[in-house]
Order: structure tokens, then sequence, then C-alpha cells
């Protein structure tokens, strides 16, 4: 995001102060303007949209160290995938577009054909509600809020599930030890996603 912005707007390491971690694309780009006295649009954030698609697909495919997936992914995703009880869908403060860039990279796209993104609401808190439509939509029955299960490595994660009586599993594999994910109160927490019998038996209890 930050060589878009600067291709875009002009000033460099504008993002350099602003915590990203769990926020959503569109609250990022609008504190950077708003930091620099620069006015958001519509239009202007479409060009920075199409400018940073264009950025991330090129840098997806450049090594880099630690970009991989985290540990117990693909077990995890392969055995809720086989689970016919079991909707997976992605839930993320990204654009659409640019999570699907991240996901197809790593082969894992095709496990999620529903979701919430940052075109629907640039509020983290307001995500829930849109997957859970998705799916009423796809599948034509509702889904108690109980069975719905938000998983992320960050406070924000959390706390988007907490207005909608969704469950939290939080995952300590990103910027935030388990220390402060377990300060948060998820309903469930975990150092990785390794166990995946142990993250199997929470989704499907």
């Amino acid at each position: 995001m930050e060589e878009a912005f600067e291709q875009v707007f002009g000033p460099g390491n504008a993002l350099k102060d602003i915590e990203m971690a769990g926020r959503t694309d569109p609250s990022i780009l609008k504190e950077a303007l708003k930091n620099l006295g620069l006015e958001w649009t519509f239009e202007k954030q479409t060009l920075f949209m199409d400018i940073y698609f264009e950025i991330l697909e090129e840098n997806m495919k450049k090594p880099k160290p630690g970009k991989r997936l985290c540990p117990g992914i693909e077990a995890l995703l392969t055995k809720l995938e086989a689970d016919s009880d079991i909707v997976l869908g992605l839930l993320t403060g990204n654009w659409r577009y640019g999570s699907y860039l991240k996901l197809r990279h790593f082969q894992i796209d095709q496990y999620f054909s529903i979701g919430a993104f940052s075109d629907d609401s640039e509020f983290r808190n307001e995500l829930v509600p849109f997957a859970v439509e998705r799916f009423a939509k796809e599948y034509g029955c509702a889904i108690e809020s109980h069975n719905v299960y938000v998983i992320g490595d960050t406070p924000k994660d959390i706390a988007c599930a907490r207005p909608h009586h969704a469950q939290s599993v939080a995952v300590a594999t990103g910027f935030h030890d388990m220390q402060t994910l377990k300060a948060e109160k998820p309903d469930y927490v975990f150092e990785n996603l390794e166990n995946t019998e142990a993250v199997y038996r929470i989704l499907t209890a």
C-alpha cells in the first residue's frame, strides 16, 4: 500500500506510523490522507485501488523472508472442506480483489466461495452480517450466530465477532502474542493452527 500511495498521492512513508493489523484497507487509506491534509474522494480511492492491485500482484510473485502459509492452514482447510456441515468464508479488512490475489498466490482461494470485505464496509465490526447474509442467499437457509466462527490473529478480529454473537478463535501467528490476544477474551485461542484435530473439534462442537 505504501508504494501505491506514493505513486498516486506523492508523499512517501505516509503509512509508516499507521496501525494496520486488523484494519480495513479504506480506513488505512483515509487515515493516511487525513494525516497529510488531503481530501478523500471515491475517485481517488478507485485510482489508488487500481494501482495498488497492480503492485500487489507483482509483489506477490517476489520472494520474501517469512512469506508462507501459517502452520496448519492447509491441513485444516482440507479437513473443513471435506465436512458437508461446514461452509468456509473469508472475512477480511482487505478489498475483495486484493484478498483473492493473496489467496491465489498460496493456492487456497478455491476454499472460500463467500465472504465479507472492506468493499462492503470500511468498519470491521460491520462485516460479519454481510458474510451471514451471503451464506443465507447461497444456501437458502439461515445460520445461528453461535454457529458462526471468526478466526483471526488480531484483537480487531475478536472484536468484530462480539457484536454479532459469533464465536471468536484467536491465533497468535501475526503481530500479537498469546497474552495480548487472551486479554481480549476470545472464545478460543491457539498459538497456531497446527493441531488440526483440536481446532476441528471446536468448529464442529
